[in-house]
Formats: structure tokens, C-alpha cells, sequence
């Protein structure tokens, strides 16, 4: 790996499944900071949080699709509305559970997201993510 991310950014109602994936990340030690976020609108907080001392603006994005009170859908939407600032650069996967085909579909009509996978996160999918959106050739 070429160089360490600013901040991952998980989005995941499930606290297990956020545990599973801070450790994974830590283990490839490819980012500076995990911020796991149980709610969507906590991870909206937090990009519109960026005057804040500690803020280290996400580059990549782990959304999860089927949430309470707003899932990763309705997070999208709102996330369309922040600042530019707040969005800039900023790589969104899906990463879900779901099986539906629709969702998937539906993921692809969003140009805020980059790619869609299938929980769980492991080293070599999150090897391939950083890869793929963060390395250059």
C-alpha cells in the first residue's frame, strides 16, 4: 500500500459488524482514523463537523443499506445536500447484507456511489477497495 487514508468512515446500525470492520481496517493499518457510525444521521454530523479540531475529513465511505430511522438511501439524499467542502473527494461503497438484486441496481442510478460489495469487509476486499480507488498506477 503507497500511503496511509486520512479516515474511513463506517455507516452501520449493526455495533458487531462495526467492530469486525474497525479491526480489519486497523490490521491492514491503511488509515490514519475509524469513525464508526451506528446511525446515519451521526455520520451526517460528522462531515458537517469539519471546524472541529480532531475532524479528519473521510476518503472512503462504508455505507450499510438497511438501517432504522434513515437508512443508507435516505443518507444518500441528505448527503447530496451538504456542502461541496463536505463531499470533495470523498469514495462511497455499499457495503450490505442484502441480496435484493434491486438494490444493487438501484446503487448504480446514485453517482455518489462508487462501488457496492457484500458484507463482511475482509483484508482482501478492503486490499481491492484501496486499490482500486486509491492507488495510482
Amino acid at each position: 500500500m503507497t500511503q496511509q487514508l486520512n479516515c474511513i468512515l463506517l455507516v452501520d446500525d449493526d455495533e458487531a459488524t462495526n467492530f469486525l470492520h474497525t479491526l480489519i481496517i486497523e490490521e491492514l493499518q491503511c488509515t490514519k482514523k475509524v469513525i464508526a457510525c451506528d446511525k446515519a444521521q451521526k455520520a451526517l454530523d460528522y462531515l458537517r463537523a469539519q471546524q472541529e479540531e480532531d475532524y479528519l475529513r473521510p476518503d472512503l465511505i462504508l455505507l450499510d443499506i438497511n438501517m432504522p430511522a434513515m437508512d443508507g438511501w435516505d443518507f444518500l439524499d441528505e448527503y447530496k445536500k451538504l456542502d461541496e467542502t463536505q463531499r470533495a473527494k470523498i469514495i462511497i461503497v455499499m457495503l450490505t447484507t442484502s441480496l435484493n438484486p434491486d438494490h444493487e441496481e438501484k446503487a448504480k442510478t446514485y453517482e455518489e456511489i462508487n462501488g457496492f460489495r457484500h458484507k463482511p469487509l475482509s483484508v482482501p476486499m478492503l486490499k481491492n477497495l484501496i486499490k482500486e480507488y486509491f492507488e495510482e498506477e
